[in-house]
């Protein structure tokens, strides 16, 4: 568990964090990416941390990395469009965080009160338990945990409103079960709204 005194840390180490894309030249967007990694890697302890560029064609590619030196690089890779399909880009840009902390663990089934006449959703939760096929993708690559983070970005403004483009996301894997506090991951959120601007 995070102490009070570890999620004042976590809040210190991101604003440092921000301060330092802040005072990065403007128009480096490879030295921004391989900053936030580097940034989110030192925040998190995860074993990874990719910044993850849809293209204009939605198909994806690993355009920055921060890794363990004993796993096989990502950076450079491409991925088809519907690896990240449609609805699972809507959904980032509802809940722009998502953390499994282990992708074997055994679901556990939502209880809900008989009255409600819906299913109780649990699209907004971070926690929800993975799809199948994901979990077993995830397993493949020889990831047990992770946490995914939107970036958005405005895209300008159409007919007075703003245009908020999911850009691409920030990826963290981990070759163990990790589980990241809500303080901590408040933090990393507070970095890709800065990340985004």
């Amino acid at each position: 568990a995070l102490s009070i005194a570890g999620a004042v840390q976590s809040q210190k180490l991101a604003v440092r964090a921000i301060s330092r894309l802040q005072s990065l030249p403007g128009g480096d967007i490879k030295l921004l990416c391989d900053t936030v990694v580097h940034h989110v890697r030192e925040l998190t302890g995860y074993d990874r941390v990719m910044v993850y560029k849809f293209h204009e064609d939605e198909h994806g590619e690993v355009v920055a990395e921060s890794k363990r030196d004993d796993l096989e690089p990502y950076v450079g890779l491409h991925y088809p469009a519907t690896d990240i399909p449609q609805a699972s880009r809507f959904l980032f840009k509802q809940n722009r965080v998502r953390m499994i902390s282990d992708c074997h663990a055994k679901p556990v089934q939502v209880i809900q009160d008989p009255a409600l006449r819906q299913p109780l959703c649990l699209v907004g939760s971070t926690l929800r338990s993975p799809h199948g096929c994901h979990a077993h993708y995830m397993a493949n690559m020889g990831s047990i945990a992770s946490l995914v983070m939107a970036v958005i970005i405005n895209a300008g403004e159409e007919e007075g409103v703003q245009n908020m483009k999911l850009w691409g996301l920030v990826v963290c894997h981990h070759t163990s079960p990790r589980c990241i506090p809500f303080p901590l991951r408040y933090a990393c959120e507070f970095l890709m709204q800065a990340f985004g601007l």
